[in-house]
């Protein structure tokens, strides 16, 4: 059984298509071990809790420096035995630490066709609004792995 831990920032759409794989058989051996979001009272952890899925909250803001932040999230991770880290929707950097950890078992989902309307600032709908104002024929969604910088990983 593959343990995943989720993290998410805002509604949690990406978690839900997750969730509903796993209970659907489409992600056989899969389990989400736990959601950990970067802020309080957002729906992704009430989609969480009503999957009897464990949550937490581990908001960058709240520690010192992104190393005590990293020691956190690994902790967190640690403790439910994640094997794989899906970012879906979460806003957060992830630090060194915590990528060198869990090196080439992170990853992101992207709401752009990478490289184009990526990196910091260009989340949820924003990368959809550029493309638009660009006037692109084509887009899409790109699923990478995650380095310590934004949307730069291995596609």
């Amino acid at each position: 059984m593959l343990n995943i831990g989720v993290m998410v920032s805002g509604n949690g759409t990406n978690l839900q298509a997750i969730i509903d794989s796993i209970a659907s058989g489409y992600l056989p051996d899969c389990r989400i071990a736990t959601v950990v979001s970067s802020k309080e009272g957002v729906y992704a952890l009430e989609r969480a809790k009503k999957n009897s899925i464990p949550v937490a909250v581990i908001s960058k803001k709240d520690f010192g420096s992104a190393e005590e932040y990293d020691d956190a999230l690994l902790a967190h991770m640690r403790a439910h035995k994640v094997e794989l880290v899906v970012l879906a929707g979460f806003l957060s950097l992830l630090g060194k630490k915590f990528v060198d950890e869990y090196k080439n078992a992170i990853i992101n989902v992207h709401p752009s066709l990478i490289p184009s309307f990526c990196g910091k600032g260009n989340y949820g709908i924003i990368p959809h609004q550029k493309a638009l104002e660009y006037g692109v024929k084509i887009t899409g969604a790109t699923v990478h792995f995650v380095d310590p910088e934004y949307d730069s990983g291995p596609i």
